[in-house]
């Protein structure tokens, strides 16, 4: 079992840095019992899982220690009081519609649902799907040929919300197995995502913690 990526810990939870191929909880099956909460239970027994990271993607988690601040963590993420700031690369070549700014955010809001004779694919469904919504910007940083790097907050949090919205307005994330053309899944050897911030505040102290992950792309 590999050594934990830890970024933060203290009495009351812990801020690790998930590697792109592991596993947030167990699966299904023996070959899918190492993962990222069993190696935190390992050192620190009273570990628990407050939120997930899609296997393919790298990056923050934050884990509680005990049933108290599990509650009080999941809570603040359900309220929407943790901001999230993930990065990625995208096929093609995006433009900010504000030409004055290519700084500016934007917004995809599209409803999804759970796709349950495809799972583990979700689905656009403008019937039945959960209201989701994204905000995008075009970032800064090393050039991508014949792509665009982008920095992406979930407003809301649904199952594969960031890899669905960009395919769904044409940029889907390189290296994606579920949702990108065998084109773009073939121009990289990971999925292009990586939960780069975390900021909120403590469950026991209520100081406001934040956290930032150096992305590996």
């Amino acid at each position: 079992m590999s050594e934990l990526d830890m970024v933060f810990a203290d009495d009351h939870l812990l801020v690790l840095n998930k590697p792109s191929g592991l596993l947030s909880v167990p699966g299904r099956g023996e070959d899918k019992q190492d993962c990222l909460i069993v190696r935190a239970q390992s050192q620190w027994p009273d570990a628990l899982t407050v939120h997930r990271l899609d296997m393919a993607t790298s990056g923050l988690v934050v884990i509680a220690r005990g049933p108290q601040v599990q509650r009080t963590l999941s809570q603040a993420f359900a309220l929407r009081e943790v901001q999230k700031t993930y990065e990625a690369v995208v096929n093609g070549i995006l433009r900010s519609e504000d030409s004055s700014r290519t700084d500016a955010w934007h917004d995809i809001q599209m409803p999804l649902l759970i796709d349950w004779p495809n799972r583990p694919k979700s689905k656009i469904d403008w019937d039945h799907g959960k209201p989701s919504h994204t905000q995008w910007r075009i970032k800064s940083g090393p050039p991508c040929e014949s792509a665009t790097r982008v920095e992406m907050k979930p407003l809301t949090g649904r199952t594969h919300q960031l890899r669905l919205h960009m395919m769904a307005i044409g940029h889907a994330i390189l290296g994606d197995s579920l949702y990108a053309t065998p084109e773009i899944l073939a121009k990289s050897p990971r999925l292009l995502l990586h939960a780069r911030e975390l900021q909120f505040r403590h469950p026991v102290t209520a100081e406001w913690m934040a956290f930032e992950s150096t992305v590996p792309f």
